[in-house]
């Protein structure tokens, strides 16, 4: 795992921009770094060794020094690939999988993407050409940023690299903001600095001639086929640990692996073979997992390291989290990935993760929504919605309001992933200067619409959930907080699940071994059974709690919150009586507005790392 940065042009003092653009990521790579200055190009790269030790520095170029790669990520099959192109006369000098990247492009051009099995995003340097070809792997596990400044591209694994280029001007961008309010994560494809863009998972891009050119060449769809359980398991138990072991065996150092208390760390954990569990929990009982982490650890043979996360310890860290992050994500959770992966890196450099699993194998509480509701849905459109406008028209909450609500409207109207913060009149009321220019459906149309099954009908309202969240959701939220948290202390995390083969053999599953009445993730949990006892693999999905509900009710981080919520950030892009009453009203216990607060004080903390000038 490292990280790289990267600018075209003829630029004056283009060694010194480079190392500082360099310096702002060194916690990626802390093994090594390296420079390629071409006059065109210039490319930085921060190492952190896990393959190729002595021989895997960046930027790496081919035999005859025409191509020059910087790459972060890794190719699991890139053994395989090694062997074939030396069968057909690509000479290698190194025992890197980087190198495999190199000699793929010579072979096969942009046509390569599709032979690799990893999790990559890289920048290839075409010299005599002039052409730069970058990539982003299939979910979007690794980051890539780009942005035209001043007619030249720039590029690299995280934004605030960017703000070292004397050239970069540092934007605020409102109208993600305004998103954000309503997903809890940066969901526009530009990012909360204005003119950074995000590369989607699963595309590339070719800049040639002063021009950008982007591409999808990679798509997830789910295509169930006729399968009963027994030959559904079967298919699981296979390619699961096929895939685990291919995640810790391409590595030549020690692998250790993430635990909490939920099926899928777990799996991982007692399929992966190694030595060392990590684990954190908060100082508060119902918050905390770490006696089961250590029972399971026991029960598998590993040992399990751990750490109590206190409450100051929690809210003391919580800007270097935003800063991390590059931008704010109100996930909560992310702390604990920040913990884990520090406790982590004290004992190996590469750790698996159990992201993926719910997104692939429909694992998510909510998904069960459609079921629960059926006997409304089923009910004619025009009957919905008059059920649905009475119910809004009552004052007050009573039993089944929400659920009718709910129902009169169809999944693409009332499902948005796995969060919603805000909706669109209650943003509107608390930003100072609404833009209104998206709304939730506008930006989760695209993925809805491609949810069409091979004769052009429309798939079931759980297999679009699951689509939705795993070009949504999952990438901005769920693999954001797993690269930045982990690369924060030089970790690198590997995601078994997140894996082309799992992809396709859970695509091929029924939508009733995903998710049925009796259990989310259905199929899955019974290919667990091999590895972990009944109760671990019929365990509820929990999330990773944290009590952000319970400590914004106490003095000390009540008035922690309320002075960001007073300050000159908070006047200028909110309206401060609006944010102050759903703080006050969370406080007296009126509402939970636990969420929504969350929400706005991580903007304002992450903003006060990036726009100190504005305060």
């Amino acid at each position: 795992m490292c990280g790289f940065v990267g600018f075209t042009g003829e630029t004056e003092n283009a060694e010194d921009i480079i190392t500082r653009m360099m310096k702002r990521i060194a916690h990626r790579g802390p093994d090594s770094a390296g420079v390629y200055l071409g006059g065109l190009v210039s490319l930085g790269f921060r190492r952190l060794s896990i393959i190729g030790l002595d021989d895997g520095a960046q930027p790496m170029f081919n035999e005859d020094r025409t191509l020059v790669v910087v790459f972060n990520g890794e190719i699991y099959n890139y053994q395989t690939l090694k062997d074939e192109l030396e069968g057909l006369g690509h000479t290698f000098s190194s025992h890197a999988d980087t190198e495999t990247l190199l000699h793929l492009y010579e072979e096969y051009g942009v046509e390569m993407l599709n032979r690799l099995r990893g999790m990559f995003a890289f920048a290839i340097y075409d010299i005599p050409n002039n052409k730069l070809f970058c990539s982003r792997d299939f979910f979007g596990i690794k980051p890539f940023y780009y942005a035209d400044v001043n007619g030249n591209l720039m590029f690299g694994s995280e934004i605030k690299s960017f703000l070292e280029h004397p050239d970069f001007k540092k934007e605020l961008n409102e109208e993600a903001l305004e998103n954000y309010l309503t997903f809890q994560y940066s969901v526009l494809p530009e990012t909360f600095f204005k003119g950074v863009y995000k590369l989607p998972p699963g595309h590339y891009l070719l800049y040639e001639g002063g021009e950008a050119y982007i591409k999808q060449y990679w798509q997830s769809r789910f295509e169930p086929e006729d399968m009963d359980l027994a030959s559904a398991v079967a298919m699981l138990e296979t390619t699961l640990q096929e895939s685990v072991d291919k995640h810790k065996q391409v590595s030549d150092v020690e692998v250790g692996s993430f635990l909490s208390s939920g099926v899928d760390s777990s799996y991982v954990a007692a399929a992966f073979h190694g030595d060392k569990t990590f684990t954190v929990g908060f100082d508060y009982d119902n918050y905390n997992e770490i006696e089961y982490a250590k029972t399971l650890s026991a029960k598998v043979g590993i040992e399990n390291y751990s750490k109590t996360i206190s409450t100051d310890e929690y809210w003391e860290h919580l800007p270097k989290v935003q800063y991390h992050m590059d931008e704010p994500l109100a996930d909560a959770s992310a702390i604990a990935l920040y913990f884990v992966s520090q406790t982590a890196s004290k004992y190996v450099k590469v750790a698996l993760s159990g992201e993926g699993a719910d997104e692939f194998f429909g694992g998510y509480n909510i998904y069960k929504e459609p079921l629960d509701i059926k006997p409304l849905t089923s009910l004619p459109k025009p009957v919905r919605r008059f059920l649905g406008a009475l119910a809004s028209a009552i004052p007050f909450d009573i039993k089944g309001k929400n659920l009718l609500i709910r129902a009169s409207k169809d999944i693409e109207e009332r499902f948005i992933g796995n969060a919603r913060i805000f909706d669109k009149t209650e943003r509107e009321k608390i930003l100072r200067r609404p833009k209104g220019r998206y709304n939730p459906g506008k930006l989760t149309e695209p993925y809805y619409r491609q949810c069409v099954d091979k004769n052009g009908c429309p798939q079931d309202d759980i297999t679009k959930m699951q689509t939705l969240d795993i070009h949504l959701w999952m990438v901005g939220d769920i693999l954001l907080k797993a690269d930045k948290m982990s690369m924060a202390h030089s970790l690198e995390v590997r995601v078994p699940f997140l894996d082309k083969e799992v992809f396709s053999a859970a695509s091929k599953l029924p939508t009733e071994l995903r998710c049925n009445k009796l259990q989310t993730k259905y199929a899955f949990r019974q290919a667990t059974l091999k590895k972990l006892p009944q109760e671990v693999a019929d365990k509820k999905k929990l999330g990773f709690p944290v009590p952000i509900r319970i400590w914004l009710k106490e003095e000390k981080y009540y008035e922690r919150v309320k002075k960001y919520f007073v300050s000159r950030a908070a006047e200028k892009y909110f309206n401060v009586s609006a944010i102050l009453k759903l703080l006050d009203e969370h406080k007296r216990g009126r509402r939970d507005n636990s969420r929504k607060i969350w929400t706005v004080f991580m903007f304002l903390m992450w903003h006060e790392q990036f726009f100190p000038e504005e305060l």
